[in-house]
Order: C-alpha cells, then structure tokens, then sequence
C-alpha cells in the first residue's frame, strides 16, 4: 500500500482559491494512478480528478472541469489538486487516494478502483 497524507485544506470566501496538497510513501509511487474525492457527511464519497501515473492524463467530474486542476510530482512524490473560483457547493472533506494501476480509465471514477486513502482535509467555502 501506498501511505498518503493530505494538507492544505481551510476556511476560504466563495471565489477564491485553494490547493491541497498529497505527499505518498510506500509502494512506488510514480507507477499509480492518483485521484481526489470528496464527501459529505452522510453522503457517498464523489469522484473530483484523476491522473495517470505520467501526468499526461487527467480526467475530472464535470462539476468542477475548468475550476480545478489535478497535476503531480512524481519526484517529489507529490500530487495536488488546484481549486479556483471555489463556491459553497464545494464545501466537504476531501480525500486523495491511490491506485495499484498506472493507466487511468473510467473505473478511476469510483473509489473501488482505488486501495490506498488519506485521511482527509475539511475544505469548507463560505458565501
């Protein structure tokens, strides 16, 4: 398993801009493919982005595409997720997650194709 530890969440005005951050250890961490979720209390855990181990590809839920911006390091084996023009509707935890596979497809939409998990960063927007 891969070991991952989010930062970077906080309390932000609707509009502005956030970027959380996922360090990894462990398992190779360039060979996975790396996504960000977010869930609300209650709620299943929804899918935000993914990116395929090259950082060539990413695929992102229509609900933030053209807000957010998935991208990684693999040297410093870090992956982060760019968060603008933030509303309320964005508030929740949000949790990166690591795949054992390399190549992002469309199961990379569901938590099931993912084995590693942070523990969670509170991102919470107000109006």
């Amino acid at each position: 398993q891969v070991q991952l530890l989010e930062s970077g969440g906080g309390l932000v005005q609707a509009g502005n801009s956030l970027r959380l951050s996922c360090g990894a250890s462990g398992r190779t961490f360039s060979s996975s493919v790396m996504g960000w979720f977010r869930q609300t209390p209650g709620k299943e855990r929804e899918f935000v982005a993914a990116i395929s181990w090259s950082g060539g590809r990413m695929h992102y839920a229509d609900s933030v595409k053209g807000r957010f911006t998935i991208s990684r390091d693999n040297a410093k084996k870090t992956f982060y997720l760019q968060m603008n023009s933030l509303g309320p509707e964005d508030t929740d935890v949000y949790y990166c997650a690591a795949s054992r596979r390399a190549a992002l497809d469309s199961s990379h939409y569901t938590p099931q194709a993912y084995d590693s998990w942070g523990q969670g960063t509170q991102v919470t927007v107000s109006s």
